[in-house]
């Protein structure tokens, strides 16, 4: 049903996702043990439809799957680096500063895979720039969060290691007839990097305790699964310009939902960063299929 409505359903998977920093900070532990749960509570679902694309359309290729894998570990880097943003910046600044990606997965593909850099992605750049130093709270006075500053680099990090994720998954994901194949090994892969991250880090509380992991649940079945399988679903049977619009959705609503129900204030500069980064975000992927966004 929700194939012939693809509008409703990457609308959905967009909103769904927005929550993903929210209940990050409500979960209030390590970045390092929200990424283990968050990624950890998702396999036993995605292993069920992983299996059962399997028996539809046969085994992938060994060579895939190691693909899979490798973007794993830099998943674990972008949820480990997502989730300090969050505690620097806030959920929903840290959710605007992670989506660009959008253009690092333009300059990446440009510079290592030789792959052409689209106009727009050249004039978004600057764009997204001011936005980053807006957000940054350089300009003028009183910018939320804990080390707004420390936030912005960290966020931009982010940006970097989750674009290098989707490259190296679309290596794993040739055949798009079985999407929850790569996520779950590439979740099963950034489960295991986030344990050998976050040990020395002292960032590991592997004791359930509760309400936390009722939102890491919470979490892992909207973000992990629900979400991404919404937009993988969507994405293909709509225009690149409207899914542009739509995925602006996540980290437009990531903000709102962030000053609603976490009580978060962004200046009026950090706001207008904020607005800055969207925009280059639409000018850089309008006109081309954004990949799937699984923050």
């Amino acid at each position: 049903m929700l194939a012939e409505r693809p509008v409703f359903a990457a609308v959905l998977g967009a909103l769904t996702i927005a929550f993903s920093g929210i209940l990050v900070k409500l979960a209030d532990v390590p970045p390092a043990t929200a990424a283990v749960f968050r990624c950890a509570y998702a396999l036993p679902f995605l292993l069920l439809l992983a299996r059962a694309e399997r028996r539809a359309y046969g085994q992938r290729a060994a060579s895939q799957i190691r693909w899979a894998w490798i973007a794993g570990i830099f998943f674990a880097i972008d949820l480990e680096l997502y989730h300090h943003t969050i505690g620097l910046v806030g959920a929903g600044l840290a959710t605007v500063l992670g989506n660009t990606q959008v253009v690092f997965v333009a300059l990446l593909a440009w510079l290592l895979l030789r792959e052409r850099l689209p106009l727009r992605t050249a004039l978004a750049i600057p764009l997204v720039l001011a936005g980053v130093t807006l957000i940054s709270g350089v300009i003028g006075s009183g910018a939320y969060g804990e080390n707004p500053q420390l936030g912005v680099v960290i966020g931009l990090a982010t940006g970097i290691s989750y674009a290098a994720f989707l490259l190296i998954l679309r290596h794993g994901n040739a055949d798009l007839r079985q999407p929850a194949g790569p996520l779950f090994d590439a979740t099963l892969s950034a489960t295991l990097v986030s344990l050998a991250i976050g040990w020395p880090l002292g960032e590991l509380e592997l004791v359930p305790t509760w309400p936390a992991h009722g939102y890491l649940l919470a979490l892992a079945l909207s973000s992990q699964v629900v979400g991404w399988l919404l937009i993988s679903l969507s994405l293909p049977r709509l225009p690149a310009a409207l899914t542009s619009v739509v995925l602006t959705l996540q980290p437009v609503g990531a903000v709102l939902l962030a000053m609603l129900i976490l009580g978060e204030s962004p200046n009026a500069m950090q706001l207008l960063g904020a607005s800055a980064i969207l925009a280059g975000l639409l000018l850089a992927t309008v006109g081309r299929r954004p990949a799937p966004d699984t923050t």
